[in-house]
């Protein structure tokens, strides 16, 4: 089947480069893709935010499944659209997408539904923030409540740091983002993420893996969209990822079902591991970047058909995901200045040489310039690498890493220490 692919970053370069593997695949469109992508599909210049463009390219080109990487087009209602014309769409309508489209929605449905959650209080304006703030102790978490690219959480250790983050966000900081915020009680933990796969009706689990979100080594600096991950998190136990779906993703699904709003894509729950169990931090509604990049060189299936299964309501009468036993790692390189404003422009070598059948450059933030290729964008590459440990999948990312030749790229160098060390104590 013909398959139309929207997005242009590293985890829909991972996608592409998966969904290209399916022998259910007949041609691949990408929209509007990047230079690594257009290795795989062919790259359509449409702005997916022209939903009567998006709906016209389909029909001309006998597209059977569209698949929306990105949060943006799905809280935009991209899917409603497409599915209004007859389109099978992975990704949620505009309505369940508020999972991820407003923190404060999310909280809402949690304490409906008793879903356990951090403690927290919705203000609208600076005044109702910072009295709130006067219920929590510290550190505490202000959150923007819309999209933010990854970055509207600040964890503020000082009562000075936390009403700096709310005149922050009010005055516009995060821009629409920011008209409303979420401050919640700071949770004690590990965090970790898992996904599931739901037509809205059934269930299927779809691997977990452990994200890096603080831009320097040691989880310094400020939040970024992400790091670098891993995969599997051996830390999220058989019987926590029982409880997480019992107690957490399940009840989420049969409450926007019970809504009349059914969830229908992927499910990415952001967890903290804490004494009293797992926790929700957030709800993404699609794949996470970087998390998408190592489930995919895990994830050992025909991709085109399983995402068609959740498509069209058929999750429960196709067999259940499989993924590799091995690990995997993939280390981000950003453009200098990221998460701040990112140096455009950098050239890029070496990534052909740098690669293998077990190590994959996903690139994100690039475009092709007229000596090559450059970086376009905060996040760059996404260095993948599989082992059959953690740890070996660590050294092979970043001899990948090593060879690359980005002198405007900088990356962490400690991607997946804790679990490197998790496995030093068990050998």
């Amino acid at each position: 089947m013909n398959v139309l692919l929207v997005g242009s970053g590293g985890r829909e370069h991972a996608l592409a480069w998966k969904l290209a593997q399916s022998p259910s695949l007949g041609k691949l469109f990408a929209m509007p893709g990047n230079p690594g992508i257009a290795e795989h599909a062919k790259c359509v210049d449409i702005d997916p935010t022209d939903h009567r463009a998006v709906i016209d390219f389909c029909l001309k080109n006998s597209v059977e499944l569209v698949v929306i990487g990105p949060e943006a087009p799905l809280v935009d209602g991209l899917g409603d659209n497409l599915r209004t014309m007859g389109f099978s769409v992975f990704g949620p309508n505009r309505a369940p997408a508020q999972l991820e489209g407003s923190k404060g929605f999310t909280k809402d449905l949690c304490a409906r539904h008793d879903i356990p959650t951090a403690r927290y209080v919705r203000a609208t304006d600076k005044l109702a923030a910072e009295t709130a703030l006067e219920e929590f102790s510290l550190p505490v978490v202000i959150k923007a409540d819309g999209l933010a690219a990854g970055k509207g959480v600040i964890i503020a250790a000082t009562k000075e740091e936390a009403e700096a983050a709310v005149a922050d966000m009010f005055s516009g900081g995060f821009g629409g983002a920011g008209a409303e915020v979420v401050i919640e009680e700071f949770l004690e933990g590990e965090e970790v993420s898992y996904f599931a796969l739901t037509d809205g009706s059934a269930v299927a689990p779809f691997g977990s893996a452990q994200d890096h979100k603080r831009v320097g080594d040691g989880d310094t600096g400020p939040n970024t969209g992400g790091m670098g991950a891993y995969s599997p998190a051996s830390i999220l136990t058989p019987a926590l990822r029982e409880q997480v779906m019992a107690r957490i993703i399940r009840p989420t699904v049969r409450a926007l079902a019970d809504a009349g709003t059914p969830y229908s894509g992927v499910l990415y729950a952001g967890l903290m591991l804490t004494a009293d169990g797992p926790k929700l931090i957030e709800y993404n509604a699609r794949f996470g970047d970087p998390e998408c990049q190592v489930l995919m060189m895990r994830y050992d299936g025909d991709l085109v058909a399983l995402l068609k299964a959740v498509a069209d309501g058929n999750l429960a009468n196709v067999p259940p995901p499989q993924f590799r036993r091995e690990a995997a790692l993939t280390v981000v390189m950003a453009a200098r200045g990221y998460p701040g404003t990112p140096e455009k422009g950098g050239t890029i070598g070496g990534i052909d040489g740098a690669g293998s059948d077990r190590v994959h450059i996903f690139q994100a933030g690039t475009a092709q310039g007229s000596d090559g290729l450059v970086a376009n964008g905060g996040r760059v590459l996404t260095v993948t690498a599989l082992g059959r440990t953690v740890a070996e999948a660590q050294k092979a990312a970043y001899a990948a890493v090593d060879a690359i030749d980005f002198p405007s790229g900088f990356c962490r160098r400690d991607i997946g220490w804790r679990e490197v060390e998790r496995e030093a104590a068990l050998a």
